[in-house]
């Protein structure tokens, strides 16, 4: 026998609504009334998987530095430090606070050589400062990263870059205007981080920003040739282990790669083909640095090669007093 059932027309209704609700849930609508469906991209960016607590020790610089004190005590605020490679022996230092358009010069023995003077440039946080090559062949450019972000707010960052002056008969009382600088304005591929550390790529002219970050570091790369006139998005390339960078260069041959942080340093033999990125995804060893630095934010290689130096800042530290340490090369 056939048993039929029969559901009262409010029911059916019912169960028609519900349904149809159910069947669209898992993608919401969007304001016209189309569905929307939300892609999840996966990062590719390659993660270094050395342990940084168990590195060799790198035997090619003196683990005793020549320390020579700053001629000029009140840049109490020292963050970079570059080697002039058209003024032998001439170092670049800058100052992090807000609104600074100057460069002294000193050398390795601290003494005061003047300053260069940045024209019609409006800075927020510069952190550091490098010398490489550029657009022009033959010629070398120093790059001033306006960088700095505590509060990992900015929706751009700014690298300063402009011809390397040839600088003469140089004395403290020394300054040198500076008016033709090209202004290249990055973005992050995601939120805005704070950063310190800045790279220039001395064989491809890419430029590099490290972030400077609790127990980490994202690497990011503009490639050359950096536009002028729009903003750039950056794109990471390595992720590290690397805690609270500040600093970091590349050799002028390219060969070798320094990153450090306030009590550490690390060093990387770069081989030839080998990209920045693939060289830091290698392991590094652990360069000589003495501890001496109340604030160690700069670093940089000697032009000439003989080795490398550092600087600290000394604002927090009453009674410190600001330094350079020079480590030869052996």
């Amino acid at each position: 026998m056939r048993l039929f059932f029969f559901f009262p027309l409010p029911f059916i209704a019912l169960g028609i609504v519900a349904c149809s609700k159910n069947s669209t849930s898992a993608t919401p609508d969007t304001p016209g009334g189309s569905d929307t469906t939300v892609t999840v991209v996966k990062d590719t960016t390659p993660q270094t998987r050395y342990d940084i607590t168990q590195l060799e020790y790198c035997l090619s610089f003196a683990t005793i530095p020549v320390v020579d004190t700053m001629q000029r005590q009140e840049y109490n605020e020292l963050s970079g430090i570059a080697s002039s490679v058209m003024n032998p022996g001439v170092l670049y230092v800058h100052e992090d606070n807000a609104g600074t358009n100057t460069i002294p010069l000193t050398n390795a023995h601290g003494d005061d050589l003047g300053k260069l003077v940045l024209d019609n440039i409006s800075t927020r946080n510069i952190e550091d400062i490098r010398v490489a090559p550029g657009p022009e062949a033959g010629k070398s450019y120093i790059y001033l990263a306006d960088i700095g972000d505590n509060n990992a707010s900015r929706k751009t960052i700014t690298v300063y870059r402009f011809v390397e002056p040839v600088l003469k008969d140089l004395s403290g009382s020394s300054a040198v205007h500076i008016q033709a600088i090209d202004k290249i304005e990055l973005a992050y591929p995601k939120n805005a981080v704070n950063a310190e550390t800045l790279l220039v790529d001395p064989v491809t002219k890419d430029i590099f920003v490290a972030s400077k970050e609790t127990s980490r570091s994202t690497i990011y790369t503009a490639t050359y040739p950096q536009s002028l006139s729009n903003t750039t998005v950056l794109k990471a390339v390595v992720k590290t282990d690397l805690d609270l960078l500040t600093s970091g260069d590349i050799s002028p041959d390219g060969s070798e790669i320094l990153l450090r942080n306030k009590g550490q340093i690390w060093y990387w033999k770069r081989t030839a083909g080998q990209s920045v990125a693939q060289a830091i995804l290698m392991a590094p060893q652990t360069a000589p640095y003495a501890g001496n630095e109340h604030q160690g934010e700069g670093i940089c290689f000697m032009y000439d090669g003989g080795g490398y130096v550092t600087d600290t800042e000394i604002k927090d530290h009453p009674g410190a007093v600001s330094t350079i340490s020079f480590y030869k090369r052996k």
